[in-house]
């Protein structure tokens, strides 16, 4: 019988979380720990992710972490072999390591296109290249890609960072044909804006913005479901999307607009 995709439990094994030394990584660990999951963290930064494993112990939850750098590739398999070794199964991964690039056209610059797809997209396939194999090779496990709205069309300062997203969310959709009927679950995580350092600087607007404890929330309660895009704040995603459905025109006129309103 073709086994099931469903979302992983802490009886099934660990959860690993790539970008995990601030924002919605960060939360989203202590989130699992609190919930008495293992939780294996991925950083760059050695000294926030031991900040983080104490807060977690404080707190009577298990955070361990696994230093590394997302871009990788064979960094990642280590990382992956040296948890499973060390922990048991991954049951659940989250990618969530990624970064922010403000480009503008009078001072575009290629590199800020090759750094984000580099960590955004490429740190997510090195990730996957780790975790998938024993999970393919147990027949059950979840995977989840933090994507963004972003993703879904483009918006303002936002091509290269946007356009990561949209690969991303465009990998976990290709993806699904062959993860489903092998017992794999793939999500697509959807934010708006949070509170993060992605989000701290930048001159433009940041409707329905929210906290990372909060998204973390929404996160969790998305990763307990076998919906494939968990998308949040839920009016910000259809607004979006919905200015996605208009004609390249109409659409063009409501950006202009809304970076009428940020100049003015």
């Amino acid at each position: 019988m073709r086994p099931s995709p469903k979302p992983a439990t802490p009886q099934d094994g660990i959860v690993w979380i790539t970008g995990a030394s601030s924002g919605i990584g960060r939360a989203v660990a202590m989130a699992h720990a609190r919930r008495g999951w293992t939780v294996a963290v991925t950083a760059r930064r050695e000294g926030e992710l031991a900040r983080l494993s104490q807060e977690a112990a404080a707190a009577g939850g298990r955070i361990v972490a696994h230093p590394g750098d997302v871009t990788d590739a064979a960094g990642m398999a280590a990382t992956v072999a040296a948890i499973e070794l060390a922990h048991g199964p991954i049951a659940r991964a989250l990618f969530n390591a990624g970064l922010y690039i403000p480009v503008r056209a009078a001072t575009l610059d290629a590199a800020a296109y090759a750094r984000s797809f580099e960590v955004n997209v490429i740190g997510v396939a090195n990730g996957l290249a780790a975790a998938l194999p024993g999970m393919l090779a147990r027949r059950c496990g979840q995977v989840a890609i933090t994507a963004s709205v972003a993703g879904y069309g483009g918006l303002p300062t936002a091509s290269a960072y946007g356009g990561s997203k949209a690969a991303l969310i465009n990998m976990a959709a290709g993806l699904k044909p062959d993860l489903d009927p092998a017992g794999v679950l793939i999500q697509v995580i959807c934010p708006g804006f949070v509170r993060t350092g992605l989000t701290a600087g930048g001159a433009f607007p940041k409707p329905f913005l929210m906290n990372a404890d909060r998204a973390a929330l929404r996160i969790l309660a998305g990763l307990e479901t076998t919906r494939f895009e968990i998308a949040f704040p839920r009016r910000m995603a259809l607004m979006v999307k919905a200015a996605n459905l208009l004609p390249y025109r109409a659409y063009f006129a409501l950006l202009a607009r809304g970076a009428g309103r940020l100049r003015g």
